[in-house]
């Protein structure tokens, strides 16, 4: 039996199954789909000790809610006791020394912790083709790419290889890879989900998000790891349910709609999509959107500036990879940051250093922080009128692998899903059409800050309407 969801493993329980046999019938399927190279590592010993723990809690009725559940998580969260190497030759061999507060909340409710996922380097990636563990394959298609950087993680739960995962989204990296694997991919508003124990990327972008197979998953999920956190000065004690006042209202956005990039097909679907919605009974609005070409150039400078300072830390002295062949404290820096970081992540610090350097800080970081006032501001203006924006998750279907060489062409695969990045707000993509092709491709909804729990409710009742 292949467990893709809480309530199934709920019904297992019911009917007589252990948290043991369910961990050991996923460790099972795990090993048949190797092939995938969505794991890099299983806990089993691990998972099984923590199956028979919670076994015993829900013997004597204390079990949490997500007892019997297994979650894998990406390779960048921290988890105590454990390795995280955020799928870099740089931190070859480190453990972590602490648990990412996001996932101890989900171990306190009873979550049996399986494996860690494979992801772009440092999660720079929108194909999870940049691993030094290599490439992952979808499974719905093993010759295409399922998308980055949290490839590794959508692909599990796809393939029910866990009952839900752990992802992160800096600039679409739940999102992307849950409309090219027919999953549902939560980016929480920024604040909401504690980032304490999250490799850094970006840290002004960065959000902890799941990878489940329902909403309901996604809600429970988030609702969980959700909360202020000691540990994380950004992180919000917003209440989860704020009243919301529903104006049955949605918004598109011009330039998305009549993007050139966008697969015809894809087009297709979104404009009889719309016209489903208005035969519900809700009001469309369309609007313009003046940044639309500043999006991505926006968002990659201030990504970029951000990770050159984070990933500083990976120095070769203090953790991680060292290289060998060096002599002295400068040489050692050089050869291990040369040797241990890949092509993509060092073409990042290199531009992220550029546009942080003296002549150039105007002219390219600070422009790009007015930019993204502006497109907050507008994009809360939007809001302020309507429930939610309507989008594409992606402009396409899943690739091949190594379809594409040009960075630039790799970096507009974020088109429609950095924005929400960019303004903070939380977004969902829901599993929506098979294209021609065989493939899927998902549909995207994004709401005002903190309305986390309105955006998935919103999506469940869509759902059910249409």
């Amino acid at each position: 039996m292949a467990y893709g969801t809480i309530s199934e493993i709920k019904e297992a329980l019911r009917s007589g199954e252990s948290a043991l046999s369910i961990t050991k019938s996923y460790l099972k399927r795990i090993k048949e789909f190797q092939n995938l190279n969505a794991f890099i590592e299983i806990f089993e010993d691990d998972a099984l000790r923590q199956a028979k723990d919670v076994d015993a809690k829900i013997a004597n009725r204390t079990a949490g809610k997500l007892a019997g559940c297994v979650v894998a998580i990406k390779d960048n969260i921290c988890f105590k006791g454990h390795r995280v190497t955020a799928s870099s030759k740089i931190l070859d061999g480190f453990e972590s020394l602490f648990t990412a507060t996001a996932l101890q909340r989900l171990i306190d409710e009873d979550v049996i912790v399986i494996g860690r996922l494979n992801c772009d380097e440092f999660a720079m990636g929108s194909s999870n083709e940049t691993s030094v563990y290599g490439p992952v394959k979808n499974n719905l298609d093993i010759s295409k790419v399922p998308g980055g950087s949290s490839g590794g993680s959508a692909v599990a739960a796809s393939a029910k290889l866990c009952t839900f995962s752990l992802g992160s989204d800096t600039g679409g990296s739940i999102r992307q890879p849950a409309s090219w694997t027919k999953t549902y991919g939560f980016k929480p508003t920024y604040g909401r989900v504690s980032r304490y124990g999250l490799i850094a990327y970006a840290s002004s972008f960065d959000q902890i998000g799941p990878f489940t197979n329902s909403i309901d998953d996604a809600e429970i999920i988030t609702k969980l790891m959700s909360g202020k956190d000691d540990f994380d000065s950004t992180s919000s004690s917003k209440n989860w349910d704020i009243k919301v006042n529903e104006k049955g209202r949605l918004a598109v956005i011009s330039e998305y709609l009549q993007h050139p990039g966008l697969d015809p097909e894809v087009k297709t679907e979104l404009f009889s999509t719309i016209a489903k919605f208005k035969k519900i009974g809700y009001t469309i609005k369309e609007y313009n959107f003046p940044f639309m070409e500043q999006l991505v150039p926006t968002y990659y400078i201030l990504s970029t500036a951000e990770a050159s300072s984070n990933l500083s830390r990976f120095d070769g002295v203090h953790y991680g990879f060292r290289s060998e062949k060096a002599n002295g404290v400068e040489e050692t820096y050089v050869k291990s940051r040369s040797q241990g970081f890949g092509k993509e992540v060092k073409r990042r610090i290199m531009a992220g250093t550029f546009v942080l350097s003296h002549g150039y800080y105007d002219a390219y970081y600070a422009k790009a922080q007015q930019v993204r006032r502006l497109i907050k501001n507008k994009t809360n203006e939007i809001l302020n009128e309507c429930d939610a924006i309507l989008m594409p998750t992606t402009p396409g279907t899943a690739f091949e692998l190594n379809a594409i060489s040009d960075p630039i062409q790799m970096y507009l695969q974020d088109i429609f899903t950095v924005h929400a990045n960019l303004s903070g707000n939380p977004a969902l993509s829901i599993p929506w059409k098979l294209h021609s092709n065989g493939l899927p491709f998902g549909l995207q909804f994004m709401a005002e800050n903190f309305n986390d729990g309105f955006v998935l409710n919103l999506c469940k009742k869509l759902e059910k309407e249409l």
